[in-house]
Formats: structure tokens, C-alpha cells, sequence
């Protein structure tokens, strides 16, 4: 139990929807024991009521993320768990942030009425690029959100009928693009390297409506070799896995964009699986085009991540090892 002193100070807040002030504590307060775990500080709630106790940076912090939250849900919002997570890491970047900004933009409204809204400052970073510019380079771990928030541009997009089609595309890297030498016929060959696309897509989309778009040819799935030759007007283009394409890849699909295109490209630099010959695209791209004024990149890091928070722990363990181990390989040279 933390005792109120000079040095951990007690601060009272108070709320005027005592219901409301209910779901924002959660069932049983656990969204309340949440915030006592990210911040070391004890939290009772009374009446309309809450008092926080604790060291007064960690006070200051909660007392915030509680009066931000309350605020956003007075709007309408329905705090989850995972909100809460959320919300403390993005204050933790930036104590002034202001959390409705992120919270309340919607991007997209599924048909399995799902909002998609950012969860992180470079979420909401990468979500304003997409919108503002018609090429988009997105860096950065995995669970950061780079193809989920890309595909939910491009079904808004399409379903307000600002594009007339969404093409989606990856690199076969492991098969070395030579897909002949694989059996089955040609979806059994690229399927298994487009799932994650699909996958996204469904998640958005209901199956049966998203199978009727590919039928109609509103929405292509294909891998990276087909877009050779091709000039793609009135597109939403999502070029995902990008760190794995080649340089030659790379350039010839960002002059695949036509008139009235967007194009989005994903990756993570830290897991290429080209041969040690080959220089990843993405890397030569983001160096090449960083003068470009109307190619927005938006970098990714481990505070992003938004997939189970040992996710984030594990890109950051990973992280620290590699350097350890790149000063180790300095030291003995």
C-alpha cells in the first residue's frame, strides 16, 4: 500500500458521470489495475471519485491518462483493456499528447462494424500520410500495423469510390520468384505467399463480399513478377514484405503508378531473406527517394507494436542481442 507523503503524493479526481466513471474502471477496476501495474501508483475509486497515490511523475501520468480516456468516452468510445495499454504508451512518447486525435479517427467501419483507428503517434502518422500523399513508404517491425492500416485506406477508399480497384502484392521470395518449379497450378503456387494479404482483407471485409470484389476484379491479389509492364490507374496499391524485393523489383514497381494512384509500400529491414548477394529494395528506396517531397516514409518501432505486448518485448530482446553481438564482431577486428 502506497501511504500519501511529500514524495508520493495523493491526487483526487473528479468525474461527473458516475456510470461512465464505472466503465472506466472496468469489471472488478481491472482496467484501474492496469494502470497501477504500467505505473507503480495505487488507485481507489469512491463515489464519482478516483484518488491516485504514488510518486508524483507516475501521478502525473495516470491522473492524465484518466481524465483523457473519460474525456474520449463521453464522445461515444467504448474503452477496452488494450486501449489502456495503448493510451499509456503513446502518453509515455508524449506526456502533452492529446489521446482524441488518435482515438476518435476512424478510418474504416467494417461490415463486421469494427472501427480501425490508430493505436499509436505513428499509427496516426502513417494513417495522415496515406491520406496527404500517393506514395507511402511504412518501416518498421511486425505488429506495428503497416499492412492493416494500408488495407483499411484501401477498402475505404474503394467503397467511397475514390479508387476503382485495390491491387495487392507481395514478393514470392522463398520460391525465387521462379514459381514453375512448384506444384499445383498458379493460385496453389502464390497462395501460400499472399495468405497474410487475404487474411487482412477478410478481417475487414466478409469473405463472400471481398471473393465477389476479386471475382469482378475490383480487388487483385497477385505476386510481385506480374506487375511487369503494367501502368495502374485509379489504384490502391499495397506492395507488402517489400524488404525481401530486389532493386530491380523495387524500381520497377514504383513506376508502375498511374493517374489518380496511391501506392503503399511495408516492410521490415531487419527480416530480409534474400541471398547475402542481393540488396534489399526497400532500403535502396527509402535512401533514394528520402529528397522526394511527395514520398512520405513513416518509420516503425517496438512501442508500436500492437499484437500481444510480449511482441514487443521480444522485437526489443532481439534488438539488444543483435547489437550486443554487432559490438562484439567491432571489438574483435
Amino acid at each position: 500500500m502506497i501511504k500519501p507523503t511529500k514524495k508520493n503524493p495523493l491526487e483526487k479526481i473528479s468525474f461527473a458521470d458516475e456510470n461512465l466513471l464505472k466503465h472506466l474502471c472496468g469489471e472488478h477496476d481491472k482496467h484501474l489495475k492496469l494502470i497501477e501495474k504500467l505505473e507503480r501508483v495505487q488507485i481507489k475509486p469512491w463515489g464519482n471519485h478516483l484518488s491516485v497515490t504514488g510518486n508524483e511523475p507516475s501521478v502525473l501520468k495516470a491522473t492524465l491518462l484518466l481524465r483523457q480516456l473519460y474525456g474520449i468516452m463521453e464522445k461515444g468510445w467504448h474503452i477496452h483493456l488494450s486501449d489502456i495499454d495503448y493510451a499509456h504508451r503513446i502518453l509515455s512518447q508524449d506526456i502533452h499528447y492529446d489521446l482524441a486525435r488518435i482515438f476518435l479517427d476512424t478510418v474504416f467501419i467494417s461490415s463486421k462494424k469494427r472501427m480501425i483507428t490508430p493505436k499509436s503517434i505513428a499509427q496516426r502518422h502513417y494513417i495522415d500520410s496515406m491520406r496527404q500523399a500517393d506514395m507511402v513508404l511504412a518501416i518498421g517491425p511486425a505488429g506495428t500495423g503497416k499492412t492493416y492500416l494500408a488495407m483499411a485506406m484501401a477498402v475505404s477508399y474503394l467503397l467511397e469510390k475514390k479508387v476503382q480497384r485495390i491491387v495487392l502484392t507481395r514478393p514470392a521470395v522463398e520460391a525465387g520468384e521462379r514459381l514453375g518449379f512448384l506444384p499445383g497450378d498458379l493460385a496453389e503456387k502464390v497462395n501460400p505467399y499472399l495468405r497474410p494479404l487475404y487474411d487482412a482483407l477478410y478481417d475487414m471485409v466478409d469473405m463472400e463480399k471481398a471473393q465477389a470484389l476479386i471475382g469482378k476484379g475490383l480487388i487483385e491479389v497477385a505476386p510481385l513478377a506480374f506487375m511487369r509492364g503494367r501502368t495502374l490507374n485509379d489504384s490502391f496499391i499495397i506492395l507488402d514484405e517489400a524488404q525481401n524485393t530486389t532493386s530491380e523489383q523495387m524500381k520497377m514497381f514504383l513506376t508502375r503508378l498511374g493517374f489518380n494512384s496511391k501506392a503503399v509500400v511495408t516492410g521490415d529491414i531487419t527480416q530480409i531473406d534474400l541471398p547475402t548477394e542481393k540488396s534489399s529494395g526497400l532500403i535502396e528506396a527509402e535512401n533514394v527517394l528520402k529528397k522526394v517531397d511527395a514520398v512520405r516514409t513513416v518509420h516503425f518501432s517496438q512501442v508500436d507494436v500492437v499484437r500481444h505486448p510480449l511482441v514487443a518485448e521480444v522485437i526489443s530482446a532481439y534488438a539488444s542481442w543483435n547489437k550486443k553481438r554487432t559490438d562484439r564482431s567491432k571489438q574483435a577486428l
